[in-house]
């Protein structure tokens, strides 16, 4: 059963197009991996700036393996010191890691 992790960072208001420009240059990284079944990064189009990162995986023990292996460790691993942008170390003020599963839709 596919379950749907999403992250919600909230990013001051300045700090959004660094978010997006962060999650582009590591577009594809968890792409590969097992059980993995697709991503999204939502933009807030009003005046919130929680940032939402959806993540679908075939199940828990997908999401689990990932978030305990050295990929994700390499991806999540402070960036302070490194790039050339006017942001080091983390853009998002605080996040919650929200836990779903699909109970119902559309084959759209």
């Amino acid at each position: 059963m596919t379950v749907i992790k999403i992250n919600a960072i909230s990013v001051p208001a300045e700090s959004g197009d660094e978010l997006a420009r962060r999650f582009a240059a590591r577009a594809g990284a968890v792409d590969n991996t097992d059980g993995f079944e697709g991503f999204e990064l939502l933009k807030p189009t009003d005046e919130r700036t929680t940032w939402l990162v959806v993540t679908r995986w075939r199940d828990e023990a997908s999401f689990e393996a990932w978030l305990h292996s050295p990929a994700f460790l390499h991806g999540h691993r402070s960036v302070a010191g490194h790039g050339s942008g006017p942001h080091h170390g983390p853009v998002g003020v605080s996040s919650e890691l929200w836990s779903y599963e699909i109970a119902g839709g559309s084959a759209g």
